[in-house]
């Protein structure tokens, strides 16, 4: 079985009002990966990803780009440790 991680992240720049959380949504069930996603008041979205390491970081590295209409100026991640606590991935509003 693949090592198990769980990251925070935020992510700041253009990312509210392009699809940014349907799109991490979509991103991460395709990629196996476990949490949330929301806006956040200052503008930012917050995250949070659970699952195989590499998938994790394969949606972190999405993060940094989004998607099309977005314009991404900085992904913060804080590593914690894995819980294993959801079943899939939804938006939070």
């Amino acid at each position: 079985m693949a090592d198990m991680c769980r990251a925070h992240i935020y992510v700041s720049g253009r990312v509210q009002g392009v699809f940014f959380r349907a799109s991490m949504q979509e991103v991460a069930l395709r990629n196996g990966v476990t949490g949330w996603v929301r806006n956040l008041p200052d503008g930012r979205v917050e995250a949070v990803l659970e699952g195989p390491c590499d998938a994790v970081k394969r949606v972190i590295e999405w993060a940094h780009r989004g998607p099309p209409l977005a314009r991404v100026e900085k992904v913060e991640v804080e590593w914690e440790p894995y819980r294993g606590e959801y079943s899939g991935f939804r938006i939070r509003w």
